[in-house]
C-alpha cells in the first residue's frame, strides 16, 4: 500500500488501525518487551556483580549511572532528528548496540569493561525508545493512550521478567550465561528490520513529521505550554527517582532488613515488577476515557500513603504494599507521555525521547545517589527518605486540561 498527497497522509495518520498496522504495534510491544528484559538484567544481577566484582554500593550506583546516563542523553536528539527526518532502519541499528554490550557483559573481567559494556547497552536502548514510541502513537488509531501504555506495557513487563531470568539463569550459569541474551536480542532485531522495510514501502515515517494546528483548548499559551513542561519533567523526577530505590536496591532492602535469600528477594521484585506492568497498561486507557491530567495527578500523589507506611512494615505487608505502589505510579507515565505530546503537536519523537530519556536519567542519577546514600548511612535510610517524593505529585493540579469531553471518549 502507498499514500500519496496530503489528504491520503491526514487519513493514515488519524485512522492507522483502519490501514491495518495495529500488527505494528504488537511487534514494536513485543520488541520493547524483549529490549527491557534485558535492561532489567542490570538491576537484578547486582548482588551477583557485588560478589563477583568485589563492588561497593558506590561502584553498583555508578553502573546504573552509566546505563542510565547512555540510555538517556541520546533520547531526545534521536527524536528530535526522526521527526524531521525519518530513519526507519535506526530501531534494528540501535539493538545491535545492545548485542554488543550483552556479549561484553557475559565476558567483562573488570568494573571497566563491565561499564563500557552497559554503555553499549545503554545506547540500543536510547536508540530504540523514541522512535518506537513515535511509531506507536502512529499506529493507535486514535486511542493514543491506549496505545502509549501497551508499547509501555511491553517494557515493563520484560522489566519484571527479566529478575526472574536472573534467578533461573543467570546464578545458576554464572556471568557467561548474560551472553546468552543475545539471542532473544537478534530476534528483536529481525522484527524492526522487518518493520523499518515496512516503513520503506509505504511511508508511515512521513506521517510524523506533520503537526497537528493548535489545541482543542483555546486558553494554552506558550506560558502555558512552558510552566506544563516543567510540571511534567519534575513528576518524571519524583515517579523516577522513587522508582530507582525499588528497581535498584529492593533486593539489597530485603536482604538486609529480613534476611532473605538471592533468589527468594528476586521473587519479591517480580512481584513489584509485575504490578508496574499493569499500572503501565492501566494508564493509558483511563487517560484516553477520563483525562490524562487526572490520571498523572491521581497516580502520583495518589502513591503517596503507600510509600511513607512501607519503612515501617514487616516482609507480608511490605510485599502487599508493593503491589498499589507499582500499580498506582507505573499509570501516570503513558498519561505524561501523551500529554506532553499533545502539549506540543508535531513533536511526537522529539517529546517521547525527552521524556523516556529523562525517565533513564532520573533513574541512574537516583541509583547513583541513593547507593552512596546507602553506603553512607543505611538502606533502610534510602527507604524513609524517598517515601516522601511522590508529594510533588501536588504540581499536577497547575496543569491544564488540554483535552474535551468528546476526545476523552474511546476510539
Amino acid at each position: 500500500m502507498s499514500v500519496n498527497g496530503t489528504a491520503g497522509k491526514e487519513l493514515a495518520a488519524d485512522h492507522p488501525l483502519e490501514n491495518g498496522v495495529m500488527a505494528v504495534l504488537v511487534a514494536l510491544t513485543l520488541c520493547h518487551f524483549m529490549n527491557d528484559v534485558v535492561a532489567s538484567l542490570l538491576p537484578a544481577t547486582y548482588p551477583m556483580f557485588k560478589i563477583w566484582f568485589n563492588l561497593s554500593f558506590g561502584q553498583i550506583g555508578l553502573i546504573t549511572f552509566t546505563y542510565q546516563v547512555t540510555a538517556s542523553l541520546l533520547q531526545p536528539l534521536v527524536g528530535l532528528y526522526t521527526d524531521r527526518k525519518p530513519a526507519p532502519y535506526s530501531l534494528a541499528i540501535g539493538l545491535a548496540f545492545t548485542f554488543v554490550g550483552l556479549i561484553g557483559l557475559g565476558h567483562a573481567p573488570n568494573l571497566l569493561t563491565l561499564l563500557a559494556s552497559v554503555a553499549l547497552v545503554g545506547v540500543g536502548s536510547s536508540v530504540f525508545h523514541p522512535e518506537a514510541s513515535r511509531l506507536a502513537r502512529l499506529a493507535s488509531g486514535g486511542r493514543h493512550g491506549f496505545a502509549q501504555s501497551l508499547f509501555q506495557m511491553g517494557g515493563s513487563f520484560g522489566s519484571a521478567i527479566g529478575p526472574l531470568c536472573a534467578a533461573l539463569i543467570v546464578i545458576r550459569h554464572g556471568q557467561a550465561s548474560l551472553s546468552w541474551f543475545a539471542a532473544v536480542i537478534l530476534v528483536a532485531i529481525a522484527v524492526l528490520t522487518y518493520l523499518g522495510a515496512w516503513q520503506v514501502r509505504v511511508g508511515v515515517a512521513a506521517f510524523a513529521r506533520r503537526p497537528r494546528k493548535g489545541h482543542d483548548s483555546p486558553q494554552v499559551t506558550p506560558r502555558h505550554v512552558g510552566v506544563s513542561m516543567a510540571i511534567l519533567l519534575a513528576l518524571v523526577f519524583s515517579k523516577f527517582f522513587y522508582l530507582s530505590s525499588l528497581t535498584n536496591y529492593y533486593t539489597f532492602y530485603l536482604i538486609d532488613k529480613f534476611h532473605l535469600s538471592i533468589p527468594a528477594a528476586q521473587v519479591y521484585l517480580f512481584v513489584f515488577l509485575g504490578s508496574v506492568a499493569a499500572g503501565t497498561f492501566i494508564g493509558g486507557p483511563l487517560g484516553d476515557r477520563f483525562g490524562r491530567k487526572y490520571v498523572i495527578w491521581g497516580s502520583i500523589l495518589g502513591v503517596l500513603p503507600f510509600t511513607l507506611v512501607l519503612p515501617y512494615v514487616g516482609l507480608a505487608w511490605t510485599a502487599v504494599l508493593s503491589v498499589p505502589i507499582g500499580l498506582i505510579l507505573s499509570s501516570a507515565f503513558p498519561a505524561i507521555v501523551v500529554y506532553g505530546q499533545e502539549l506540543i503537536p508535531g513533536k511526537v519523537g522529539a517529546i517521547s525521547g525527552l521524556f523516556f530519556g529523562l525517565a533513564f536519567g532520573m533513574s541512574g542519577i537516583g541509583a547513583a545517589a541513593l547507593g552512596h546514600l546507602a553506603d553512607v548511612t543505611s538502606i533502610g535510610t534510602v527507604y524513609r527518605v524517598c517515601s516522601f517524593l511522590p508529594a510533588i505529585g501536588l504540581l499536577a493540579i497547575f496543569l491544564p486540561d488540554l483535552e474535551t469531553p468528546r476526545r476523552r471518549k474511546p476510539a
